[in-house]
């Protein structure tokens, strides 16, 4: 069962932004779209380098290894060599605290 683990805080995130988060072994990428939080698995589906590390502008977050692109609001792989889409997880923000649900 999935439960809301707390991620960030607002005041830490502005837009344009992004944070790696480990949470017991598993990475995740939150991201701050205009004032929007999304968060994806931190792994590139092609060859599992950490997203995080990549040039993040707009709506998307560039691998930094081969130029993979995804989607960080759904995840989607926008280009080659990337086909696979990087799991999402929901965001929502309680006061200052950003929650991402994720089964742990």
């Amino acid at each position: 069962m999935a439960d809301w683990v707390k991620v960030g805080e607002v005041s830490e995130l502005p837009p344009g932004e992004k944070k790696q988060v480990d949470l017991d072994g598993i990475e995740v990428a939150l991201f701050n779209v205009e004032g929007e939080y999304f968060c994806i698995e931190d792994i590139c589906t092609h060859d599992g380098a950490p997203l995080c590390h990549g040039r993040f502008s707009g709506e998307e977050i560039t691998c930094p290894r081969h130029g993979a692109r995804f989607s960080v609001k759904t995840g989607a792989a926008l280009c080659m060599p990337a086909v696979e889409p990087t799991e999402t997880y929901p965001v929502k923000v309680e006061g200052n605290d950003i929650m991402i649900e994720i089964d742990l």
